[in-house]
């Protein structure tokens, strides 16, 4: 697992922003990590692009929207990271982006942010800002719909970790970080394997085939396994993969769900393709790797 000695948190002044103010503060308790809480100033016309302004009042409208927010910076989540290494920071830009170099610029180990959507639809709804962090970021992100309901700092637990997945390229290293987690917080850790079309087991009539099969995913798991030091329980459940890896995080009361995401420069496997409806649809917290 990447250190994490540096835990990035982009906050927007929002519930959301505090709910996820609650993990990164569970982990850096934990490892004692700096806490980089970070806003993205969009720049004039993005902030005032609809008023009717001349250059000079927009300009003075966008110096005195700065100062505002590096006055709201300084105190927010004050009692929730109280006692904690924490390093406030604004900068200019476009979010997703800035949030992306900012992160390996620092070499942070983690992003943690919320996504964005509320009521009866937020789990169809991932936000313009999170989807492109998802999609660029060379490093974890750990998100959800849901962490704007985050538990109270002091009752967050990683009791149980749930990994899935895809046997592909990225798939040790997405164990390592939940193997690596397990032993920090003594979790118990379940991998979850979704087989392919190919390699469906349950569709297949003939039992040899199917044991055969299951047989090598099995062997393919526990030589990755040990490869990244873990020791997990394996699931293998065909169907559907956000439907099954959601529905088994939900069955096992899962406290976070791991999975490979790739990046823009990777090559995505079935699972990573279906990472942003796993992400929406997750019972708990998800980290991609």
């Amino acid at each position: 697992m990447r250190s994490l000695s540096k835990i990035l948190l982009p906050v927007d002044f929002s519930e959301r922003s505090m709910g996820a103010a609650r993990y990164a503060r569970t982990l850096a308790r934990h490892f004692r990590s700096e806490i980089i809480l970070l806003h993205v100033l969009a720049p004039p016309h993005y902030e005032f692009g609809a008023l009717e302004i001349g250059g000079s009042m927009l300009t003075e409208l966008y110096t005195t929207r700065a100062a505002q927010v590096e006055k709201e910076l300084a105190s927010f989540l004050a009692e929730e990271l109280a006692g904690l290494d924490v390093r406030r920071l604004v900068l200019e830009g476009d979010p997703a982006r800035k949030i992306v170099e900012f992160a390996q610029r620092e070499e942070a180990g983690l992003i943690v942010m919320p996504t964005h959507g509320y009521g009866h639809f937020r789990r169809f709804i991932l936000g313009s800002i999170t989807a492109k962090v998802l999609h660029d970021a060379d490093r974890p992100v750990w998100t959800g719909v849901h962490l704007e309901e985050a538990p109270a700092a002091d009752s967050i637990a990683l009791e149980r970790i749930l990994c899935a997945i895809d046997l592909g390229s990225q798939s040790c290293q997405t164990l390592e970080w939940a193997a690596s987690l397990a032993r920090a917080f003594s979790s118990r850790l379940t991998v979850l394997h979704v087989p392919t079309c190919g390699q469906d087991t349950a569709a297949h009539p003939d039992p040899d085939w199917r044991t055969q099969m299951e047989a090598r995913i099995a062997g393919e798991i526990a030589a990755l396994q040990e490869k990244a030091g873990a020791q997990a329980e394996v699931l293998i459940e065909p169907g559907d993969p956000p439907k099954v890896v959601c529905g088994t995080a939900g069955r096992l009361h899962a406290d976070l769900l791991v999975i490979g995401r790739g990046s823009a420069a990777g090559v995505f496997g079935r699972l990573r393709t279906n990472a942003y409806a796993i992400i929406r649809q997750s019972p708990c917290p998800v980290v991609s790797v």
